[in-house]
């Protein structure tokens, strides 16, 4: 958890690629959505498992070896990209805008955002994002999250339970709630929650953390967020 926490609070840092391959700036508006060969859907699967394990760079030098027409392959790239802090990233998720990835790259481009504390503009993205796809569970809990950020507790709490509704396997967002609830000093549905959903003492404990330096503060606090699982297929698809 602390490592997707961590993967969204980067910021972004300069850079540009040199490794031969199409200019990010001279990437296209449009990208091409058609059907991958056997050998890139392999590549491609090979680089999801690669990011899921956490090697970010082993997956994108696999992805490297793929078009950088592919809308998928674009997806993947930009998704990595922010995970390590790269620049690249915002240009290949604004080049899939008006694609058939359109809604993932809203998504992306609300997580660049909140990771520079520009809620305004996280928000913004992340309610395209989910007008484009309303039933993904994870860009609401996104949207979730900025909310809370800004104190907008009920906007929060509609998007945190929207998330526990569509995937009810996930704790991602239940967690969210839990801060959210003791942020409130709700703690009766808070550990009614907990119980409910078996959540951990050490997950309970970070959510009661961000809680307190929330009130405490009155500034934005970071909230969980699923770094890992927007890199895989699957999934952040």
């Amino acid at each position: 958890m602390k490592a997707m926490i961590a993967g969204l609070s980067l910021l972004l840092l300069s850079g540009c690629a040199s490794n031969g391959q199409t200019p990010w700036s001279a990437l296209s508006g449009t990208a091409s959505c058609g059907k991958l060969s056997s050998d890139e859907q392999l590549s491609l699967n090979l680089a999801d498992d690669m990011a899921n394990d956490g090697k970010l760079h082993a997956s994108l030098a696999n992805l490297q070896s793929l078009p950088d027409n592919l809308a998928d392959v674009r997806l993947r790239k930009a998704k990595v990209y922010r995970l390590l802090g790269r620049s690249e990233a915002e240009p290949l998720y604004r080049s899939l805008l008006g694609s058939c990835l359109a809604a993932e790259a809203e998504h992306g481009l609300g997580q660049l955002a909140a990771a520079k504390g520009d809620n305004g503009q996280a928000q913004a993205h992340l309610q395209r994002a989910a007008r484009l796809a309303p039933t993904d569970e994870k860009i609401r809990n996104d949207l979730g999250v900025v909310y809370l950020n800004q104190h907008r507790v009920e906007d929060a709490r509609f998007e945190f339970l929207t998330a526990m509704e569509l995937k009810q396997s996930d704790q991602l967002a239940a967690l969210n709630l839990v801060t959210l609830l003791i942020y409130q000093d709700d703690w009766s549905r808070a550990a009614e929650l907990v119980s409910r959903l078996g959540l951990s003492p050490a997950q309970v404990t970070e959510a009661q953390a961000r809680a307190e330096k929330l009130k405490a503060s009155g500034k934005p606090v970071a909230t969980a967020v699923d770094q890992v699982a927007a890199v895989a297929a699957p999934t952040i698809p």
